[in-house]
């Protein structure tokens, strides 16, 4: 039977697009024994605000530490949560569903936990849970590794006995497509272009927000502004 697989690091509350990704495929391997990234998703997205988008970010040790992996990764500010949360309600308290959420989503910025990939997960299974997304979400870590970029993608397709990889569109710069082929695994390359628009608190509209936005505007149909539906 056809398997599709996406492999992609963890993002903190990532926006619509990470969503339909996951929602496109069987399996969604976690890509967290990469490097650590600065100024990146690892642990920072978006939100509307008044005065137009904001960053939300989780403050992480980072200083000295060049090398380390997403999944080693540890947060340095065990408050993040509360002023997260703070200013998530600041700003969408008279979002149509705001209060429809509260319940689900106030408890992951209160865990305690003390790596970004463990709350990055937490994230990602609630808000695919209150998308209707059912996708296997798996870590890379439960897989062997593999040195080469290309090779540790295909290898890891490979194992999870997938016969197509889904990638973002960003990696057709890099990505080496004879590696796929050579173990008989098609590419494929998902578009984010051609969003709708949908109920958005203060103007002018933005696509590139966390997906709380979309939730929060227009709840039980937020999948109807998706590209998965």
């Amino acid at each position: 039977m056809a398997k599709k697989a996406a492999i992609v690091q963890s993002n903190y509350i990532p926006w619509k697009g990470y969503f339909d990704l996951i929602a496109s495929v069987d399996e969604f391997i976690l890509f967290d024994d990469m490097q650590y990234t600065k100024r990146d998703w690892r642990n920072r997205n978006k939100i509307k605000t008044p005065r137009g988008p904001a960053w939300l970010t989780i403050p992480v040790e980072s200083k000295g530490k060049y090398l380390q992996k997403i999944r080693d990764t540890k947060v340095a500010d065990p408050e993040w949560g509360k002023k997260h949360w703070r200013r998530i309600g600041d700003n969408y308290a008279k979002a149509r569903f705001f209060k429809d959420y509260e319940e689900a989503l106030a408890p992951l910025f209160f865990t305690g936990a003390d790596y970004l990939s463990e709350i990055n997960r937490a994230f990602i299974a609630t808000l695919c849970a209150l998308l209707g997304i059912r996708t296997r979400i798996t870590d890379a870590g439960d897989y062997p590794p593999f040195e080469g970029k290309s090779t540790r993608l295909a290898e890891l397709c490979l194992r999870a006995g997938a016969d197509e990889y889904l990638s973002g569109p960003s990696a057709r710069d890099y990505l080496d497509e004879s590696v796929f082929s050579e173990r008989g695994i098609r590419v494929s390359y998902i578009d984010y272009s051609g969003y709708p628009e949908y109920r958005q608190l203060f103007p002018p509209f933005d696509h590139r927000v966390s997906v709380l936005d979309l939730l929060f505007n227009e709840g039980p149909e937020a999948r109807r502004f998706m590209k998965a539906s």
